[in-house]
């Protein structure tokens, strides 16, 4: 005889199965992507152990040496810890200031227009460039600038000007970069911004226009604070990725003569972890990297729910 404790637990499985019943293709449909997640960045979790021991392959996780926070203090002492610091800060500024606005001016923009073939048109033109990979960005862009029959040094050579390199220049490397970021991420980054500004009730600019207020007005009395949610919570993601770049994008675009302004994080694992097999001390660094990103997105969901926004979590 079921316990009048035991009636209420029943109830909620027997809703439990009846959703999941009613909606089964919904979640059949999210199981890839459940799966990516616990193979690929859950499981390899399990891994960060290492940054603690001196991993040896052969000796396993098991029989490796425990050596507490050793590679953390290597870290920290390293000549050009500070260097690598520097350098993925400069490029995560210009990624913030630069690239995260972008998407949200061009949105603002293309709800302005009027003419729907126009503005889908514009909208395909500019977040196609997202789906090619950064070799062919790089390549592109080095034949445009770095050919000497390319397009730029043609300009440079009709001005009567002496030609010169831009991406073999270590001055021109963080204005080549971030300019190759928003080439290629701003026009897909626009997509969640029209999706949100799709949500904002006409009715408000209907009720604006009445009283008289002008374009520029209801964009910032209206259009902004119709976002404001979305701005916040996909700031607090990209603050998570603060030390944490485009590894392939930047190794394109690392050379001999820009090293000492290109090399970051990133970089630097590969090049210690991979090429020199110092798979703890790499580890170390990474899990370096990941901390300081939970720090700052823990810090920015608390600072917006003073706020008064919901924040991620």
């Amino acid at each position: 005889m079921s316990t009048r404790h035991e009636r209420p637990v029943r109830k909620r499985r027997s809703a439990l199965w009846r959703d999941l019943s009613r909606d089964r293709w919904i979640y059949i449909l999210l199981l890839p992507g459940i799966a990516y997640f616990i193979l690929f960045k859950y499981i390899p979790m399990g891994g960060v152990l290492i940054a603690f021991q001196d991993y040896n392959a052969f000796s396993g996780f098991g029989g490796s040496e425990w050596v507490g926070f050793k590679h953390f203090e290597r870290l920290f002492a390293e000549p050009s810890f500070y260097r690598l610091l520097r350098n993925t800060l400069m490029l995560s500024l210009y990624n913030l200031v630069l690239g995260f606005p972008a998407p949200i001016i061009l949105a603002l923009m293309l709800n302005e227009l009027r003419m729907k073939w126009l503005k889908r048109s514009i909208q395909t033109m500019i977040y196609v460039p997202h789906f090619m990979s950064w070799v062919v960005v790089v390549t592109m862009f080095f034949v445009l600038f770095e050919s000497y029959d390319g397009l730029f040094q043609s300009w440079i050579a009709s001005l009567g000007l002496d030609k010169f390199t831009i991406m073999m220049n270590a001055d021109w490397f963080r204005p080549m970069y971030i300019l190759q970021v928003l080439w290629r991420d701003s026009g897909w980054g626009t997509v969640i911004y029209l999706a949100a500004l799709a949500g904002i009730s006409p009715e408000l600019y209907e009720a604006s226009r009445m009283d008289g207020a002008s374009r520029l007005r209801q964009i910032w009395h209206i259009t902004l604070p119709g976002i404001r949610s979305t701005i916040v919570i996909l700031f607090i993601l990209k603050l998570s990725d603060v030390l944490d770049l485009s590894f392939e994008h930047i190794f394109l675009l690392l050379n001999a003569v820009n090293r000492d302004v290109a090399d970051v994080f990133d970089t630097y694992v590969y090049r210690v972890g991979l090429l020199q097999g110092q798979m703890s001390y790499s580890t170390a660094v990474g899990l370096f990297k990941g901390l300081v990103g939970l720090v700052l997105v823990s810090f920015a969901n608390w600072f917006s729910k003073k706020f008064g926004e919901e924040g991620i979590f």
